[in-house]
């Protein structure tokens, strides 16, 4: 069977650009409008997107609210998917949860009743949450270090999924005439005992539709790519150029080989923001007048954000960054791989801070494109036949208006060159990423 590229869409405020909200072809919608996110799902379902992803952040930096972005004014991602999940009917449905502050039982339930209210569609992403803000909101007097985040991931994930499959498939008999609704012989307990966790189990819902929900994972650092290798089934990535993404890839499925596991069941997507018009000269306009919308200020505290709080607001925004300009890596609890991004741009090329900004800031780190339909179909078919990328993490930078410009235009191109499904063929998300049931350890 011919490989099939993989379309999620991220759907975060009213675009990915940091001053996405401000711009007269966003949304004017409330964010707290359910309505808004079921119709940008229904529209991501017509354009036979493989999932929606809803990320999540457990604290808010109050220096930034001027920003809806940087607010993060974003309902909770649970109780989101389930709303969505009764307003669609093939989309995949992602959303972080949290391994540093959600109690594994919690966790495994809600994402099961997720999977079970969507007939199969749930996927978790899989977060070692490490801002700061986040620890003081859930009592904590010390912020984990990085280790400390991964080693509570790694218990948190073998917890779950021996929730999830803590039922057999076949345990529900729901048998009427012998008064037996489901047999004891085929629930049973995990009794895990960790160093970080203590769980009896079993989960008090049956296995899901899926067997598991998907899991997904973002972490690029030495310990998030291992931890990907051995449980992400898709791992959502930040890439500026297909060299650096080639990179990634090429690692990326040497681990998950070398750990047991085949190559084609880890789908790799980087994030692409597409800035989409008639002309490329038109798509370049757009992109600079998003610019224009931005708040410098909200962009530096946002870029601070990554290295521990750190102040660039000091900084002259046209004179050259050197790695001088940045607190030792070393000594912050933060994002191992936005930060060394950063860095290595700044090593390599002669950056500004008003360069950085526009490049990384308002947008996250991911890749901004700015080019016609024609020119971003090349480009999604160069990265995914040339060995940088398995699909895409779709962010628009405006919604819904480049999310309609990708689906009424992008796609039709990506059909026609055999690269994206005409229809769905499955269900479930298993079905959509190409990957198999897991059977439970009942089977």
């Amino acid at each position: 069977m011919k490989r099939q590229l993989h379309l999620n869409l991220f759907i975060q405020g009213r675009g990915s650009h940091e001053a996405a909200w401000r711009h007269p072809l966003s949304s004017t919608a409330n964010l707290s409008d359910v309505r808004y996110y079921q119709d940008l799902a229904r529209r991501a379902e017509t354009g036979l997107f493989d999932s929606i992803f809803f990320a999540d952040q457990l604290t808010t930096n109050t220096a930034q609210t001027k920003s809806a972005k940087a607010l993060q004014v974003w309902l909770e991602p649970m109780t989101l998917l389930a709303a969505i999940a009764t307003a669609t009917d093939r989309i995949g449905l992602i959303a972080t949860g949290s391994s540093t502050y959600t109690e594994p039982f919690n966790l495994a339930r809600q994402f099961s009743s997720i999977d079970h209210i969507s007939d199969g569609r749930a996927g978790w992403n899989i977060v070692t949450s490490w801002m700061a803000g986040a620890a003081r909101n859930f009592g904590d007097t010390g912020q984990p270090s990085h280790a400390e985040r991964y080693a509570l991931a790694e218990e948190h994930v073998e917890i779950v999924k021996a929730l999830w499959d803590s039922w057999a498939d076949d345990a529900i008999l729901d048998d009427r005439d012998n008064a037996i609704y489901a047999n004891p012989e085929r629930i049973r307990p995990i009794d895990f005992e960790g160093t970080h966790f203590s769980v009896a189990g079993p989960l008090n819902l049956p296995r899901s539709p899926q067997g598991r929900p998907v899991l997904v994972q973002a972490g690029s650092s030495e310990d998030g790519r291992d931890f990907a290798a051995r449980h992400a089934e898709a791992v959502f990535t930040a890439h500026i150029e297909k060299a650096t993404a080639q990179a990634f890839y090429a690692d990326m499925k040497k681990r998950v080989i070398t750990g047991g596991r085949h190559a084609e069941h880890v789908l790799i997507l980087p994030g692409l923001c597409p800035t989409i018009a008639s002309t490329e000269v038109e798509a370049k306009r757009l992109l600079l007048e998003l610019s224009e919308y931005a708040d410098v200020d909200i962009a530096v505290k946002y870029l601070g954000t990554w290295f521990g709080g750190h102040d660039f607001s000091g900084f002259p925004l046209d004179k050259v960054l050197s790695p001088a300009d940045f607190p030792d890596l070393a000594e912050l609890e933060t994002s191992k791989s936005r930060t060394s991004m950063v860095l290595n741009l700044v090593k390599t090329e002669d950056v500004t801070l008003r360069e950085l900004l526009a490049r990384f800031a308002h947008i996250g780190g991911h890749y901004l494109f700015a080019g016609t339909p024609e020119q971003v179909a090349d480009l999604i078919e160069d990265w995914f036949t040339d060995g940088a990328a398995d699909g895409f993490n779709l962010m628009p930078p405006l919604l819904p208006a480049m999310l309609d410009a990708f689906v009424d235009e992008v796609v039709p191109l990506l059909q026609a060159r055999g690269l994206f499904r005409t229809e769905y063929s499955g269900t479930t998300l298993r079905e959509h990423y190409g990957l198999d049931r897991p059977p439970g350890p009942f089977a």
